[in-house]
C-alpha cells in the first residue's frame, strides 16, 4: 500500500510546497482528540492548515455524495472509503488504514464497570449509550458485540443512541446514561484511563474497526491534502494515534 501511495504521490507531482495551503478534512468523531493534536503538529511542521469537521462516517458519506467540498476523509471504517473510491469520488490508490480502533464499555463512576463487563449482565444501570449503528461504525460494532454476548434483546429497552460516537460520549459524561459503548480513544490517553471505570471489549466480539483515510477528488490537486495524507503515516502522527488507544 505504501508503494501504491508513493506512486500516486509521484504521479501527482507531490512535493512539500514552499507556500502554505489549507485542507478541509472530514474526521470520524471517535478520532477527534488525536486529530486535533495531529493537525497542530502538522501545521507547525509543514506550515499547512487543516480545517477539521467532526461527525459520523455515514453522515459524511451522504454529504460527500451530495458534493460537500471535503478534500480528505478520515473514516471510522474501511468500507465507506472503499465505496467512495469505487464510486469515483476518491482518488484510486490513495486509501490506507490509519488506525484500528477499540471499543470500550465506560462509566464516569469509579467501580461501576468491572474487569469482565459483567455489569452488562447484572443490569445495575438504567441507560446504555451507543452511536447510531446505521451511521457510525462504532455503533455497529457495539450492536455486534451485544449480539455475540447474547445481551442485545435483554438490553434493547435501555439503549440510547447518539448520532455519532461523540454524542454517545456526551450522554454518559453528562449523566444521562450510566454506561456507554464508546471508542477507547475517548476515555484513554497515554494508555491510562482518564476517569471512571472501563472494560475494553475483546477484539473477537466484533469485526476489526479498521479506519481508512481517502484523498477525495476535491483534494487531489491540493498540496496540503497530499501532505497531510503522507503526514498521517509518519512517526509523529503514529505516536499520537497509538497514545490514544489505537492500533495499526
Amino acid at each position: 500500500m505504501k508503494r501504491m501511495l508513493a506512486a500516486c504521490f509521484c504521479t501527482l507531482g507531490l512535493v512539500l510546497p514552499t507556500q502554505a495551503a489549507e485542507v478541509s478534512v472530514a474526521v470520524a468523531a471517535n478520532f477527534t482528540a488525536p486529530m486535533q493534536k495531529i493537525a497542530a503538529a502538522f501545521a507547525q511542521d509543514s506550515g499547512h492548515q487543516a480545517r477539521l469537521a467532526f461527525g459520523s462516517t455515514g453522515r459524511f458519506y451522504a454529504q460527500i455524495q451530495q458534493g460537500a467540498p471535503f478534500q480528505l476523509l478520515l473514516a471510522a471504517d474501511d468500507e465507506t472509503p472503499a465505496r467512495l473510491e469505487r464510486e469515483g469520488l476518491g482518488l484510486a490508490g490513495s486509501r490506507f488504514t490509519y488506525a484500528i480502533g477499540r471499543l470500550v464499555l465506560w462509566s464516569p463512576q469509579s467501580g461501576l464497570v468491572d474487569a469482565q463487563g459483567l455489569v452488562l449482565r447484572q443490569g445495575r444501570f438504567d441507560k446504555l449509550a451507543l452511536a447510531d449503528p446505521k451511521l457510525a461504525p462504532y455503533g455497529a460494532a457495539a450492536i455486534e458485540s451485544l449480539t455475540r454476548l447474547g445481551l442485545l434483546q435483554n438490553l434493547q429497552a435501555k439503549l440510547v443512541q447518539g448520532e455519532n460516537i461523540a454524542q454517545a460520549y456526551q450522554f454518559v459524561a453528562s449523566g444521562n446514561a450510566q454506561l456507554g459503548l464508546l471508542a477507547l480513544s475517548q476515555v484513554q490517553t497515554e494508555g491510562r484511563l482518564r476517569a471512571g471505570s472501563a472494560w475494553v471489549l475483546p477484539a473477537w466480539l466484533h469485526r476489526p474497526i479498521r479506519q481508512d483515510a481517502l484523498l477525495l477528488n476535491a483534494g487531489k490537486d491540493n498540496p496540503a491534502a497530499l501532505a497531510l495524507l503522507r503526514y498521517l503515516q509518519g512517526d509523529q502522527a503514529r505516536a499520537l494515534i497509538r497514545a490514544h488507544g489505537y492500533e495499526f
